[in-house]
């Protein structure tokens, strides 16, 4: 089910989405914006998952964050 909106958004970020479906990258400026939020969505939730993983097993520390850095220099 989807549910009928309107809202309100810079310029730009309009021209973004048009932009992204006349290149065929989104195929409406609907699904481009469903896409956007869908991603937001799952950051937060992402978020929220390491912040449990912190408070059960305590926040990595400094070697971790280390490694971890250069594991995605490398990438």
């Amino acid at each position: 089910m989807t549910a009928k909106i309107a809202v309100s958004l810079p310029d730009h970020l309009v021209e973004e989405a048009r932009a992204a479906v006349a290149a065929g990258r989104a195929g409406s400026v609907s699904a481009y914006v469903a896409e956007a939020l869908t991603e937001k969505s799952r950051r937060r939730t992402l978020s929220e998952v390491l912040d449990e993983m912190d408070a059960e097993l305590g926040a990595p520390g400094a070697a971790a964050m280390g490694r971890a850095a250069r594991v995605l220099d490398a990438l």
